[in-house]
């Protein structure tokens, strides 16, 4: 056993763990937060994608021991209080889930392809990163709309962000 402490939707978060339990067992079974999902267990559909010290990993293949004194955004805590993040909200207003088991790997992933490549996305990259995740519900023309919509709105709050004045 060891003694993990993860900071988790900036709340510290300290259990034993046995060596072997994985990042998304800490998460759902430790910790209590279910929104990551479990899919396959071998990285192949991205359902338990959350962000670990600021980039998206597949939880499935991470050891909670190795993530013992990082930083994991979920699913949880991605929006602000009642206010959905703009790729929640995009993916709402576009359609861009059915059954919603891939959902919550498919916008923590689309949140970090938008910071990576700072809203500067277009189809082609966005379906080219999304290979990771696995949908087999939508056909993923809704989810790539949506991840292009929130990314023009990234774009667009960033030219709309006042400029400092210089000195």
């Amino acid at each position: 056993m060891s003694r993990v402490t993860i900071t988790i939707n900036g709340k510290a978060e300290t259990r034993d763990v046995e060596d072997r339990t994985l990042l998304v067992q800490f998460i759902r079974e430790h910790v209590g937060l279910t929104g990551t999902h479990v899919g396959c267990d071998t990285t192949q559909c991205g359902a338990c994608t959350v962000h670990l010290d600021g980039r998206a990993v597949k939880s499935c293949t991470v050891l909670a021991v190795a993530a013992d004194g990082s930083q994991v955004m979920t699913i949880e805590g991605l929006a602000d209080g009642a206010t959905l993040h703009p790729m929640q909200q995009a993916f709402h207003e576009h359609h861009g889930l059915q059954c919603g088991y891939c959902t919550p790997g498919m916008i923590m992933a689309s949140v970090d392809m938008v910071r990576r490549h700072d809203g500067e996305l277009d189809e082609h990259t966005v379906r080219h990163e999304l290979e990771g995740n696995i949908c087999r519900c939508t056909g993923y023309h809704n989810i790539v709309k949506a991840v292009l919509d929130a990314a023009g709105k990234h774009r667009a709050a960033k030219t709309a962000a006042p400029v400092e004045a210089a000195e």
